[in-house]
């Protein structure tokens, strides 16, 4: 059975039903905003920083006297890392938890079905995490993404960097990698298909499946294969997972790009030794130094609560949060037509920039390439949001 927690908090969202109209401030009862998260499974470490992002929002907002006047409470159900359970989880929220307002969950794999419980219930649904293509064409126009970028354009800044290299510096051939993961492996393939193009070669192709662990036999694959170039498509501890495994055979690449997994600045240096981390590249939709307004704040506040640094998928919350309350803010009352209708006219400003959308729900802009540096992870394209002028290339050889 899902486990369920609830956070009593005085938030900055409207009561809001599907549906309901007219003053929202007449009434004191708490706005129910539901939300399902993988608090246990293969992704947990991702999920927990989403669920502080979320808790921390709503504190915050309780602080400020609540949006329209009312309280907010999270109502937070665990699916545990199941396509099956979220969708039952959403259903619940919607239909017997009677939740006035929706946030999302963690993986494009979870947010692709429930999305389309969202949907059907005719409720707004803005995601935190889940940039896959295919759950923009699904059609739906009350779904909202809260990253600047998909998939779809987070092969962009990478490819942008290996064609900024003089000719006869590029990498000559490439091993790629990847979860089978609706979000991973869209990404992985154009970036495939981006360096192919520039003419590097591929030595070494493979997926695995949500549930492998071991990366033995993989590493010791790639090893042979000797690829200067390594691109893995990884979602959470898979990441780790493989580093070790490669520190094992002694194989260290010329190039690690990576996603998701090198964003945990706390549990990825744990995992594979903090030295190792240096020159790992991972497309990032906000890093801890950023600088748009409210950002400092944010890591100041989520420190001092939690003891620790905020990664994106904290701020990502945070963010999805900020992108709904901000509509029901200017909607004035709690309708998700006119709320899906404000948040397709307008742009929002977040802890991550501000974000605008088109009509399937898809960010106009892009994520940011960073590479872990001296031990912390910076933005090193575009130039415009770039906290360095330098990139590692090539990458140190594992230590320890």
């Amino acid at each position: 059975m899902a486990g369920t927690t609830a956070l009593a908090a005085a938030a900055v969202l409207a009561g809001c039903t599907a549906g309901a109209s007219g003053n929202e401030s007449d009434t004191d009862d708490p706005i129910r905003i539901g939300a399902s998260l993988p608090l246990t499974g293969p992704v947990a470490d991702r999920s927990g920083p989403g669920y502080n992002g979320y808790e921390l929002w709503a504190e915050q907002v309780n602080e400020s006297g609540g949006l329209l006047g009312r309280p907010v409470e999270l109502v937070v159900l665990d699916d545990g890392f199941d396509q099956d359970q979220v969708v039952s989880n959403y259903t619940r929220l919607i239909s017997q938890d009677r939740v006035d307002l929706l946030l999302g969950t963690f993986s494009s794999a979870l947010n692709l079905p429930a999305s389309a419980v969202a949907e059907r219930n005719g409720m707004v649904y803005v995601e935190p995490s889940g940039g896959a293509q295919e759950i923009f064409e699904q059609g739906f126009t009350r779904l909202f993404f809260a990253q600047p970028g998909t998939s779809e354009t987070l092969p962009d800044r990478f490819l942008e960097w290996v064609e900024s290299l003089p000719e006869d510096e590029r990498p000559a051939t490439a091993a790629f990698l990847t979860q089978t993961d609706p979000n991973t492996e869209p990404a992985v393939q154009g970036i495939q298909d981006g360096l192919e193009a520039l003419g590097v070669e591929t030595v070494y192709d493979d997926s695995y499946p949500v549930e492998q662990t071991s990366f033995d036999a993989v590493a010791d694959a790639i090893g042979r294969a000797a690829p200067q170039v390594l691109i893995h498509g990884a979602v959470a501890e898979d990441g780790a997972s493989l580093v070790q495994a490669l520190q094992r055979v002694g194989f260290t690449p010329e190039v690690l790009f990576q996603t998701n997994a090198p964003t945990d600045t706390v549990n990825y240096p744990d995992s594979i030794g903090a030295e190792n981390t240096e020159g790992i590249f991972t497309p990032v939709s906000w890093t801890p130094s950023a600088q748009f307004p409210g950002s400092q704040e944010f890591v100041e506040a989520y420190e001092t609560k939690y003891g620790t640094t905020p990664n994106d998928d904290a701020s990502s919350s945070f963010a999805a949060a900020q992108i709904l309350q901000t509509a029901v803010e200017a909607v004035g009352e709690i309708d998700q037509d006119g709320i899906a209708e404000w948040l397709h006219a307008n742009t929002v400003e977040t802890i991550a920039g501000p974000m605008s959308w088109d009509e399937r729900g898809v960010p106009q802009g892009s994520l940011s390439l960073a590479q872990w540096q001296d031990g912390r992870l910076v933005i090193v394209l575009p130039e415009d949001a770039a906290e360095t002028s330098s990139v590692v290339y090539p990458k140190p050889a594992w230590v320890g």
